[in-house]
């Protein structure tokens, strides 16, 4: 097993190579779809067959946007968790998807990087649904792993032999400090995976934006501890800003 690190648009890229099959650990964005099918012709020398699954880990732009158009280009299965479809679903998750690429095209302008198109579809259509302590089909080696807080829906993926874990963005690093994500929807059921992680065999993790980092140097304890306690998400910051707003008029009448 190999795993190959691709620079992606605002993310990090893990494409796994396996008993001559490709592995996409995530469903990037599709910004970076060219870039995926590039390396696996290019670098590799290896036909867009090859590329045989796509795992999306939750439904945010840079982790699921080029999942189904890699699928058109590769014949791949998309993969996610029963969750996943629903996400975007309703007026109000339309709302969240058309502001959360939004964010994308931030952090991109914020890294350097040139404004690309980012929309994708915001319904999930996969071909697999994955639930937590599954293998992934065609990769016994590699099992399904429930990490939900940033999203209802977020999935980690265990290479067991190697004690080897994408983690997606169960941690960020700000100001080099690892850090909860943003937007965080379910902060219990954060604490909660952060501690099944702590308390698992991995070794080593794999981040979408943070290098791979050591679970000795990770103190999971002290993310735990200062981790949020009520939501952070788009609703709950605008909630908090028209309060704070009434507030301040009602102290000045």
């Amino acid at each position: 097993m190999k795993i190959h690190t691709l620079p992606g648009y605002i993310q990090h890229i893990y494409l796994v190579e396996e008993d001559n099959k490709l592995l996409l650990l995530d469903g990037c964005s599709r910004a970076d779809v060219d870039k995926v099918c590039a390396y696996i012709t290019q670098t590799l020398g290896r036909p867009l067959s090859d590329l045989v699954l796509v795992v999306v880990t939750h439904m945010h732009p840079d982790h699921a946007g080029g999942a189904i158009r890699l699928r058109e280009r590769t014949g791949a299965q998309v993969a996610a968790h029963p969750k996943a479809p629903h996400w975007y679903s309703g007026v109000t998750g339309r709302v969240a998807h058309s502001i959360d690429l939004l964010l994308t095209l931030w952090v991109a302008s914020r890294i350097g990087k040139p404004k690309m198109p980012v929309w994708y579809n915001p319904v999930l259509t996969p071909d697999l649904l994955l639930q937590d302590g599954q293998r992934l089909p065609g990769f016994a080696n590699w099992q399904i792993m429930y990490t939900p807080g940033h999203t209802n829906h977020d999935l980690s993926v265990v290479h067991v032999p190697s004690q080897q874990a994408y983690i997606a963005d169960v941690l960020v690093k700000v100001k080099g400090e690892l850090v909860p994500p943003y937007p965080l929807c379910h902060p219990n059921q954060y604490r909660d995976s952060l501690t099944k992680l702590a308390q698992s065999q991995i070794d080593t993790f794999f981040c979408a934006h943070v290098e791979p980092t050591k679970k000795d140097d990770i103190d999971f304890e002290h993310v735990i501890e200062n981790a949020p306690r009520k939501p952070k998400n788009h609703w709950h910051s605008s909630k908090n800003r028209i309060k704070k707003k009434l507030f301040g008029l009602t102290r000045e009448h």
